[in-house]
Formats: structure tokens, C-alpha cells, sequence
């Protein structure tokens, strides 16, 4: 059996055979082959030619058969396109249970506030303990995909992440309810980061976007959450009942989709290319992912208060504020590919920023509900281009060490939906949330004039193509 590092020196040659959409992955047993690098007809993608070798390792015990001759050549054929399709679902399905999960008990928080007799500022340091959970798990990322790889670690933060809701389910005081939400957020930021690295890996293999797909999972995952809520709501079941219920009703497919991720190449035999620093462009694009989640997060906590003390409207008027900006990022990111492969994501990018900053001019400056919740709708539709956008580039700009560049960018974004809401929430204190929303104002219009300091990286162009540092 050849070693790893003998395997990483064969050529690859793919062709399409049996079943449509089949790239079938062929090699030989002598190292000193050499081969076209293609996948079809066309020439393979960096991204493209990192997961045939991937899915080459993840069957390597497969080259000889019993009896044959040493020396003998031995013929590979591997469905790669079916276990890339078998990742993307998997992938989706992470982002969908994380989104429902985190959505199921966000929404039960005045049940939680009821059952512990919480008062206000308790339960925000309970979401700061999760956020900050979140971002040590971010931030120490990097070196565990290094060490053991994003399937590993979705395989077992992913189940984790799911019944992680039980330590909050089932907390028997508030010391408990702190320790459990830092560790699900911990958790929850594995996950996160992880999936979306996955995703960026999936990009690259697949030579299209996909980025806009996973993140609608998310949507979608967090609307179900959100329903799932306030069905156990509307029947009378507490807040324990409520999210251990949806976290036991969640496990099996978190458990369903383990096996399926895309392999990792082991990190040993890839320390030869893999610069120290990731390129300035990481850098940039987690900025501007801050100031996506900076709207984001502003809208989540902000927006119906804006609507009850502003305009006097009812608590159930005002609740609808959050829905209708959810429901208008999925249906944006259900389309985002296609946008994203026609324009580009620079483009798009700058776009989104302009349209994000006007429909935030319209919630501060109009005097309607119908207005607002207008406004609020192109502020959803227009700032869920920019996550998945901003992940996508940087797994393209980080080139080999995509998932480092992932994770970076995500810390930087991550922490703008941490401190974000807490700076409007400042803000709206000594003068008003209108005040408030007029900084997230600023930051989409900073997401337009930093979209034009990108490159012009695109799935299926210059992907995986390293920037200097």
C-alpha cells in the first residue's frame, strides 16, 4: 500500500462515465505516472484537484486486490461528484439544524425570564456568555482544523451542538444557565465555523458558488426554530419541555449527516505550502462581515422595540419585525448563486451594502409601520448576500489554507453580532435607537466602499489562487 505522501505525488485524470454529473476520479498504482489534470473535458480547478486527492486518500486502502502481482498497476474509480452531492446535503443540513437550534430557545427567552425570575440584565450577560463561548471556540479554530481537520470536528461539535441545548433545558440555577449557554456556544461556534469552511471546500470542488445555498439553510433552519417556539408556546409548554423536545427531535439528523462530510488531506503532508500569514484580503472581508452581523444584530434585538416605543405599535405588530427580515434573507439567498455566478461577488457585494444602508434610511427617517417593515425587508434581502459572500472570498483568498481563512474572517465577523447589539443598545440609551441604527447606517455604506478594495475573485475563476500576504 503506497504511503500518503507517495499518493500526493500521483497525477489524477477524471472523466465522466456511468451516471450523469459522475466525475469519476481514476488513478495508478505507479507514483511516477503522470496524467492530464482534468475533470471532464476541462481543466481541474485547484479547489477541484484537492478534493480528488482527498476523496484519492479517504480510499487508499482500495488500490491493490487479493493475488495481484507486485509492481501491477492498479485502477481507481471513484464517483467523486456523488460524494461531493452526499457533502453539500450534509453541509446544508448542519447549517438548518444550527439556525433551528439557536432560533428554538432565543424565542423562549421570556418563557426562560419567567421560569428563573431573570431580570433583563441577567438574561443579556446569558447571550453574552454564549457569544463569548462562540468566540473562543473561533478563535482557537484554526488550529484545531489544522491538527484534526472540519469533518472531524463537525462530527462530534455537531451532535454536541444539538443536545448542548439540554444543559440549558434542563439548568437548575443561573451559575448552571451560564455554564451551559459559554459551552453550547462553544459548541455553536465550532459548528459555524467549521460548516462554513466545509462549504468553502464544497465551492471550490464543485467550480460554482454554493455559499448562498448553506447560509438559506440557516434561514430556513431558524424560521422552523422560530415556528417550533411558538407552536410549544401556543401549547403551554414551558421552557425546559419547549427545547429539549426540538433538541432530541434534531439529534437524529445531526447524527444522520456525520459520515458524510468532505474528507480532510492530512495537515502533516501539507505543512510544506502552507504559508504562516493568511493575506490581507482575509483580513478586509472579516470587516466587512462585522459590519454584516453589526446589521444583523441590530435588527434581531433592536427592531421591534423600534416599532413599539417609535410608532406605538402593538407587541404583536412589533414581534413581526424579526420574521419579516428572516423571511426576506431566505428568499434572497435561495437565488444568491445564481446572482453571485453572473455579477460576481464584488460586485454584488457593493450593491448589497448601498441597498442595506438605504433600507436602514428608510426604517430611521420614515413615519409608517408599513415603512419600516419595508425597509426592514430590503435590509434582510440585501445584507444575506454579504455572509455567505464574505465567507466564500475568504476560503478562495486563503487558497490551500482555506479553513484558516475561514475561521479568521468568522472571528472578526462574529464579533460584530456580539458587541454590536450592546453598542446600539448604549446608544439608544442616551439618545434613541434611531440613533443607533444611524451607525449601522454607516457600517453598510462601509461594506460598499471596502467591496471595491477586494479582488475580483470568483468561484470557478481565480479560486484557490493564494494572495500575497
Amino acid at each position: 500500500m503506497e504511503d500518503t505522501r507517495a499518493i500526493r505525488r500521483w497525477r489524477y485524470s477524471g472523466e465522466r462515465v456511468g451516471r450523469p454529473g459522475a466525475v469519476v476520479l481514476t488513478g495508478e498504482g505507479d507514483s511516477s505516472l503522470v496524467g492530464s489534470r482534468t475533470v471532464g473535458r476541462r481543466p481541474a480547478l485547484p479547489g477541484q484537484r484537492l478534493a480528488l486527492h482527498r476523496a484519492l486518500l479517504s480510499a487508499k486502502g482500495r488500490e491493490a486486490s487479493p493475488g495481484q502481482p507486485p509492481g501491477q498497476k492498479a485502477d481507481f474509480t471513484m464517483a467523486v461528484g456523488y460524494q461531493l452531492a452526499y457533502a453539500r446535503r450534509a453541509t446544508f443540513t448542519a447549517f438548518a439544524l444550527m439556525g433551528a437550534v439557536s432560533a428554538v430557545w432565543v424565542v423562549r427567552i421570556p418563557a426562560l425570564r419567567e421560569t428563573m425570575k431573570l431580570s433583563e440584565a441577567q438574561i443579556g450577560i446569558e447571550v453574552l456568555a454564549w457569544g463569548m463561548g462562540a468566540l473562543v471556540a473561533m478563535q482557537a479554530s484554526r488550529r484545531l482544523f489544522a491538527r484534526l481537520g472540519t469533518r472531524c470536528i463537525l462530527r462530534v461539535a455537531l451532535p454536541g451542538a444539538v443536545t448542548g441545548l439540554l444543559l440549558l433545558a434542563f439548568a437548575p440555577s443561573y451559575p448552571f444557565l451560564l455554564a451551559g449557554g459559554f459551552i453550547f456556544g462553544i459548541l455553536f461556534g465550532l459548528v459555524d465555523v467549521a460548516a462554513n469552511a466545509q462549504a468553502a471546500q464544497l465551492e471550490q470542488a464543485s467550480g460554482r458558488p454554493l455559499m448562498g445555498m448553506m447560509h438559506a439553510g440557516w434561514s430556513l433552519g431558524a424560521v422552523a426554530g422560530g415556528v417550533a417556539g411558538a407552536a410549544t408556546a401556543s401549547l403551554g409548554m414551558g421552557f425546559t419541555a419547549s427545547v429539549a423536545s426540538v433538541s432530541l427531535l434534531a439529534l437524529p439528523g445531526a447524527l444522520a449527516v456525520t459520515s458524510h462530510f468532505l474528507p480532510d488531506q492530512d495537515s502533516s503532508d501539507y505543512t510544506d505550502f502552507m504559508p504562516d500569514r493568511l493575506p490581507r484580503t482575509v483580513l478586509l472581508l472579516g470587516a466587512l462581515m462585522f459590519c454584516a452581523f453589526l446589521a444583523e444584530g441590530a435588527v434581531a434585538d433592536w427592531s421591534s422595540l423600534h416599532l413599539h416605543d417609535g410608532f406605538g405599535a402593538s407587541e404583536a405588530v412589533a414581534a413581526l419585525a424579526y420574521p419579516v427580515f428572516e423571511l426576506a434573507m431566505l428568499t434572497v439567498r435561495l437565488g444568491c448563486d445564481r446572482i453571485t455566478r453572473r455579477f460576481g461577488g464584488r460586485a454584488l457585494l457593493a450593491v448589497a451594502g448601498l441597498a442595506a444602508a438605504l433600507g436602514f434610511a428608510v426604517v430611521i427617517f420614515s413615519r409608517s409601520v408599513i415603512f419600516v417593515f419595508g425597509g426592514l425587508s430590503l435590509v434582510g434581502g440585501a445584507i444575506s448576500v454579504v455572509v455567505p459572500l464574505t465567507f466564500s472570498l475568504a476560503g478562495l483568498a486563503g487558497g490551500q489554507q482555506s479553513s484558516a481563512a475561514v475561521a479568521r474572517a468568522g472571528t472578526l465577523g462574529y464579533t460584530g453580532l456580539l458587541l454590536g447589539p450592546v453598542a446600539i443598545g448604549f446608544l439608544a440609551e442616551h439618545s434613541s435607537v434611531r440613533a443607533g441604527f444611524g451607525v449601522v447606517l454607516a457600517a453598510c455604506a462601509l461594506i460598499a466602499a471596502g467591496a471595491w478594495a477586494l479582488p475580483d475573485l470568483r468561484v470557478g475563476g481565480t479560486s484557490g489562487v493564494p494572495l500575497p500576504p
